[in-house]
């Protein structure tokens, strides 16, 4: 069961506390909505700022390939043992804040709500750069229910207004390949190159007009980024360096930008540096989500995400899950890059529903392909199903049904279908026949045949003739509807009925 969980976090901050927090929980079509309050911890931002100082040293130090330049002079002498250390405050520091007696009203109701197996969308809302960057996902919260993942949001947002367009039933990726000086791109182009069911055009240091007229003209699902990127004016701003030349801003890509939302881009995915600014500015467009990096990136860290991620969401794990998977994943590479798994996090606008894959390959419209699969399979489905009429009229069975009926030609007989359950009135051969066909239909088939019978009371009442073949017909139908629902192939479908035919004359 997937559930969204809104933390909002705007009235205050880290040095005067948060008075009002509020927790809205929602379920299907239910809702909760849970107040309470947050002490100030001025602490936790002087340590965040000496976390983020020693991580770009340690780095350094360890002569990681980055994404962006570090600047660690303000730190000369560091060692990973103190940096180690750090770590731990930091994550001490932000359980010890969540377990304030003012907060616990909040998480103990949201424990009453919410089973380890449900599939949790955290969210918080905040206005404040610093919130960003902190590392909520050491909240132990997330440790106790493994199906939760973090994702930020800006505090004010709207669902754009999408253009329903034509599906080409693939997933099409715009890959940017911005300034690369001193780092390696191949893979993450490489491994985007490579996705099934995806189309990638690629552009290599494209200029500002190259890029601008790739949003304008096309329909993207998926936005790519990688090179140097940077946050500036205190976290507030992105920046992306295209070229060696040229770097831009999410506002000055603006108008093109909300073209390409407002046409269907559904993700963005800068594998780049400190991608906080850039996530901030592009929310406020509404994208509808995004992955950026906290901080500054290693080369294999980046290269891993993206492929561990790529694998889990193109086999239609669901895209929190996904996110969280890959992110995991990156802390068998923290002995040569501490922190790894501290990096990606989702920016998402909370108005917009759970991602898959198998989505994105159909979306927006997938009317007029339905149809067509739904035309193909009905008429498929009875060329074969009226096969199977003429076979089983000129075919002799061992049942020898005509002569064991007690019913004359045109009389009713009422078939009712509960589950796995076949009841007939006093047909001991068609009971026989029909208990054969069950053997070869799952109980789900007929679970979907009383759906269809409860919709319409007369639609199991049917004439006899000499053989009863009409109701071997009507559930090889149920059959086929279930599977075609299932996006099974209609050839598959259609070619059922006679197989499971012949399987039933020879055995009977």
């Amino acid at each position: 069961m997937s559930k969204l969980v809104v933390f909002n976090l705007v009235r205050g901050d880290l040095n005067q506390g948060f008075p009002v927090v509020t927790v809205q929980l929602w379920h299907e079509r239910k809702f909760f909505k849970i107040t309470g309050s947050l002490p100030a911890v001025p602490e936790l931002s002087e340590l965040y700022i000496r976390w983020k100082l020693l991580y770009e040293a340690v780095h350094q130090r360890l002569n990681s390939n980055q994404r962006i330049r570090v600047h660690s002079h303000d730190i000369t002498h560091i060692s990973v043992t103190d940096f180690d250390k750090v770590c731990q405050q930091l994550k001490t520091h932000i359980n010890a804040w969540l377990k304030s007696e003012s907060f616990q009203h909040i998480e103990r109701q949201l424990r009453t709500l919410l089973s380890r197996d449900d599939e949790i969308r955290v969210i918080i809302e905040t206005d404040l750069a610093l919130l960003y960057r902190l590392p909520w996902h050491l909240w132990n919260f997330f440790e106790d229910y493994p199906k939760a993942e973090l994702a930020l949001s800006n505090h004010e947002y709207a669902s754009p207004q999408v253009v329903q367009t034509s599906s080409t039933v693939q997933v099409n990726i715009l890959a940017i390949i911005g300034d690369s000086f001193g780092i390696d791109v191949k893979k993450d182009y490489s491994l985007l190159q490579g996705l099934t069911d995806a189309q990638t055009t690629l552009l290599i240091e494209p200029s500002r007009k190259e890029l601008d007229e790739q949003l304008w003209d096309r329909d993207w699902d998926i936005l790519f980024f990688a090179g140097h990127s940077a946050s500036i004016a205190d976290g507030e701003i992105g920046k992306i360096c295209i070229n060696q030349n040229e770097s831009l801003t999410i506002s000055q890509l603006r108008n093109a930008l909300q073209t390409a939302i407002a046409r269907g881009l559904k993700l963005a995915i800068f594998n780049s540096c400190d991608g906080i600014g850039l996530a901030q500015n592009l929310a406020d467009l509404n994208i509808p989500r995004m992955i950026v990096m906290r901080e500054g990136v290693p080369n294999l860290v980046a290269q891993e995400f993206l492929k561990n991620f790529f694998v889990a969401f193109t086999r239609n794990k669901p895209f929190y899950l996904a996110v969280r998977e890959a992110r995991e994943r990156l802390q068998g590479l923290e002995n040569d890059f501490p922190c790894a798994s501290w990096l990606p996090v989702i920016y998402q606008n909370p108005t917009f529903e759970l991602l898959s894959w198998q989505e994105m390959k159909n979306f927006p419209n997938r009317v007029p392909i339905q149809r067509w699969r739904l035309l193909q399979t009905v008429l498929l489905s009875v060329l074969m199903t009226t096969l199977v009429i003429v076979l089983q009229l000129l075919v002799p069975s061992r049942l020898a049904y005509s002569e064991k009926l007690p019913f004359q030609t045109g009389d009713i007989i009422s078939l009712e279908c509960r589950c796995s359950t076949i009841a007939i009135n006093d047909s001991r051969s068609l009971r026989r026949v029909l208990k054969r066909a069950r053997e070869f239909f799952s109980t789900g088939y007929f679970q979907k045949a009383e759906r269809i019978r409860l919709r319409s009371p007369d639609a199991f009442k049917l004439h006899t003739s000499a053989t009863p073949v009409l109701p071997f017909a009507i559930l090889n139908s149920a059959w086929a509807m279930q599977h075609f629902l299932n996006n099974q192939s209609a050839m598959a479908i259609a070619f059922r009925p006679i197989i499971n035919f012949f399987v039933i004359v020879c055995t009977s």
